[in-house]
């Protein structure tokens, strides 16, 4: 199976084309969006040079699951799934801050605390927490939303005196992150799992707020197994994960943090394909799902172009 690490359509009423460190992401006429959920994979906001066959299918199929579980909560940009890679939705106006929301003290954060810091975005955290120890309530740190390079950290006060947010949207943001995660709680224990920390992107459309982007999949989310959490807690282990850390902590091992002068260490057919393993382990686990492999026909692009196009031809109906 090829690695679709590089998408170049020409879509009906197309307007531009977007291209993230994963989405390859099409305006259709200032109203809709195809977003290719390519094979690409970036750890410290960097890509790196090799694509990860089968994983832009594991994320868009995961995200499209979890949107459908949550549109109760808020609405959000999804229109239809015509392609295993593919999502086509609406056309947002993007917040220019990503919603992280936390349980644990985990990633980032752990090492952020480790380092003798005790705010983080603003919130202030408990004295004499361990790594990976449950928050009393979940906590909500933002970043700003970089176009390159990265996200930084910023508090709910920088956000609104900035106004890069305005205090009602941004509580709204908050409220809906928090609702968000507690229902990504309770579908995770179903599983197994705990949901550790997640971001949410929410954009606005004709005034209103719409999730976009991806939800709880694991390169937006970190997952530990529930069974044995408190032993390994107790004996000061490590706890079984489910996300991309275990891609950053191979790089970590060989010398590599996205830093100035670190080079990438050589991502061989072995590593390559213990990764594609690794997230078809997660969809299954996250899902309950059997992970079922797309066609693999000699062309994926060509797959990808026919789907989203029949589904174009109908999209203003199918939006109704």
């Amino acid at each position: 199976m090829q690695a679709i690490v590089k998408t170049n359509f020409n879509f009906p009423k197309q307007k531009s084309l977007y291209v993230g460190k994963v989405r390859d992401v099409y305006n259709i006429d200032d109203k809709y969006m195809a977003m290719v959920v390519s094979d690409r994979i970036s750890a410290f906001d960097v890509v790196l040079p090799k694509g990860i066959p089968f994983k832009g299918q594991v994320l868009n199929q995961i995200a499209s699951k979890f949107l459908d579980a949550t549109a109760d909560i808020v609405p959000n940009w999804k229109i239809a799934t015509p392609d295993p890679m593919v999502t086509v939705g609406l056309k947002c106006e993007g917040f220019r801050v990503e919603m992280i929301v936390r349980g644990y003290l985990a990633g980032s954060a752990w090492r952020e605390y480790k380092a003798g810091n005790r705010v983080l975005c603003g919130v202030r955290l408990p004295e004499g927490m361990i790594e990976n120890q449950k928050f009393p309530t979940p906590i909500v740190t933002p970043t700003t939303k970089a176009d390159e390079g990265h996200d930084e950290n910023i508090s709910r006060e920088e956000i609104i005196r900035t106004g890069l947010v305005s205090k009602e949207d941004y509580d709204m943001l908050e409220k809906y992150s928090l609702q968000l995660f507690q229902r990504g709680t309770e579908i995770a224990a179903q599983k197994g799992l705990i949901l550790v920390d997640t971001k949410y992107e929410f954009g606005k459309r004709d005034g209103k707020i719409y999730l976009i982007d991806e939800i709880h999949t694991p390169d937006s989310s970190r997952y530990f197994y529930a069974d044995g959490y408190e032993e390994r807690q107790s004996k000061g282990e490590h706890q079984r994960q489910l996300s991309k850390e275990f891609v950053r902590e191979w790089l970590m091992d060989n010398g590599f943090q996205g830093k100035e002068g670190q080079k990438v260490p050589e991502m061989t057919d072995q590593i390559v394909n213990s990764i594609t393993d690794r997230y078809i382990e997660l969809y299954e686990h996250i899902t309950g799902e059997k992970f079922v492999k797309a066609d693999d026909c000699d062309d994926v692009n060509a797959r990808i172009e026919r789907n989203v196009k029949e589904c174009l031809a109908h999209i203003d109906t199918i939006a109704k």
